[in-house]
């Protein structure tokens, strides 16, 4: 199998095939850093990642371009609203700049928890206005624009293959009976589903940031953005942009007019601005998606007061839990959280844990393999290149190269975890190089639970040091429990009752039995 991946435009899945052989270059939609993102937003970046790292997996060299939007967002994705930046500035009596950078910070702190690989650029609006400029005087010149009440709009009807993306119908868009719902009437525009490619006072008289520009001092419309950053960082001809589904109608609908609409004859020949758009769907709580204008919401670590909502820390939840949670349903797929769901998840991530931590242990005894946090990737690699592709691994293909199915993937490492089958050291190899994109840190988690619990071991060691009859009890204890698993109950009750008789307790423990005297 060769990868692919779900193209919403066209609404198929199709082989993946880079604009340039074995280089992708991808553009995903960062956060506008107004607020916290909350779990759902951060739902896209976990995608984003898997994405990312399933690329360099099968062998592709990527760049990856993420943009930061710190002007110019309104509340409305349809040039309806305040701006976001500015309303949370007001809020805080904060400069937009500092709000920005606060904000961004406790993003990259999260993405951080959640093992996400930072893209490889991560670009911010205002300090690219010049490329937006630059840009905006491109469709200018090919007639894609007008200037009415100060605001210079992007006309739809210039571009024929407009609202492609989301099926939209051009013809009723101009008309003003399209399925797209324009919430506010801009008396403005000559069709309803025109946008603002930059704003004059006319927006807002007291907007924080403005910049002068040939139509007037003012601040670029939230769309052009993405389209001038991801041209320069990677080229007029795109291999994949992702964001969430309810950028398809608008934002990214948007995005394709003013990008291809800036296109020479010679650069439309070439191909389209994007080649494979990919969307993750929503995380959806009781009663809908969750949404930060409602006022309450989730965060992953960020403590927030009782009435604005939780973080998932504060209940008991590490970022890693809500990462396997995440990984357990398809990027494409309505995925219902709830509390239970994400309990099962911590168990499940622990149970997984606890597993390999055991190979660990039995690597150590039967191949005298010590793994410890500073070795074990140079160990662990050399022993994967070896490896070949074993049933485990090409499950894991399989699965990353059939759309992103998390679940399959998922479902090959924790296979692997039993270590069934094959030496201990080629089950931790096939967990090393599979937890490369599912990113749980396996590994590290199991080498910290095996020295703990051997540091418990020899505890308990020391606790018995000068017992005489230690050595006699442990050898008892071990019978005990070579016999439970051999389903001989008869002889572990005989011991168990015998070791009674003497004043010994036996106690289970998730490091195995230990034992005391009453």
């Amino acid at each position: 199998m060769s990868l692919r991946l779900f193209n919403t435009m066209g609404r198929t899945l199709q082989e993946f095939e880079p604009v340039k052989k074995d280089f992708v270059g991808f553009y995903g939609c960062g956060p506008t850093v107004y607020n916290y993102a909350h779990i759902g937003n951060l739902r896209a970046y976990v995608f984003l990642d898997v994405l990312d790292k399933t690329l360099s997996y099968l062998g592709y060299d990527i760049k990856h371009v993420m943009n930061i939007t710190d002007v110019g967002h309104l509340t409305g994705d349809s040039d309806e609203g305040d701006d976001k930046m500015v309303k949370t500035a007001e809020e805080r009596h904060q400069s937009v700049l500092e709000v920005a950078q606060f904000y961004t910070d406790a993003f990259m702190k999260d993405i951080d928890a959640l093992n996400i690989r930072h893209p490889d650029v991560i670009c911010k609006a205002t300090e690219h206005i010049d490329d937006m400029i630059a840009l905006i005087k491109k469709l200018e010149e090919n007639g894609h624009t007008y200037m009415a009440g100060g605001n210079l709009y992007f006309d739809i009807s210039t571009y024929p293959d407009y609202g492609k993306l989301a099926n939209l119908d051009l013809s009723k868009l101009i008309a003003g009976k399209g399925k797209r719902k324009e919430v506010v009437i801009d008396e403005n525009k000559r069709n309803p589903g025109d946008f603002v490619l930059w704003f004059t006072k006319s927006k807002f008289e007291n907007q924080a940031m403005t910049w002068d520009s040939p139509w007037g001092r003012g601040y670029p419309g939230w769309h052009i953005e993405c389209s001038a950053m991801s041209m320069k960082y990677l080229g007029k001809h795109i291999d994949i942009h992702t964001g969430g589904i309810d950028h398809v109608p608008v934002h990214h609908t948007n995005e394709i007019a003013q990008s291809e609409g800036s296109f020479t004859e010679a650069e439309r020949k070439e191909g389209p601005w994007v080649k494979y758009w990919m969307h993750n769907e929503f995380l959806i709580l009781e009663g809908g998606k969750m949404s930060k204008s409602s006022g309450h919401f989730i965060t992953l670590q960020t403590e927030l007061p009782a009435e604005k909502g939780f973080s998932l820390t504060s209940k008991g939840f590490a970022p890693l839990d809500y990462r396997f949670f995440l990984l357990g349903g398809h990027y494409r797929k309505p995925l219902i959280f709830s509390m239970d769901a994400l309990e099962s998840a911590k168990n499940g991530r622990a149970a997984l844990n606890e597993r390999v931590a055991k190979l660990i242990k039995k690597a150590e005894q039967a191949e005298n393999l010590k793994l410890k946090i500073e070795n074990y990737e140079e160990i662990l690699s050399e022993i994967a290149k070896n490896l070949g592709e074993t049933e485990n691994l090409k499950r894991f293909r399989n699965g990353l190269e059939n759309d992103l199915a998390t679940p399959v993937a998922l479902s090959a490492l924790q296979k692997a975890s039993n270590g069934k089958g094959q030496k201990a050291s080629e089950a931790l190899a096939e967990i090393y190089k599979m937890d490369k994109v599912i990113s749980l840190s396996v590994i590290e988690n199991a080498i910290t639970i095996a020295e703990k619990q051997a540091e418990e071991s020899k505890s308990q060691t020391d606790d018995h040091a000068g017992d005489p009859e230690a050595a006699e009890i442990t050898a008892l204890v071990e019978q005990r429990t070579a016999a439970k698993k051999a389903k001989d109950f008869a002889t572990a009750d005989k011991i168990r009752d015998e070791l009674a008789a003497r004043g010994i307790t036996i106690i289970d423990t998730p490091q195995g039995p230990a034992w005391k005297r009453s």
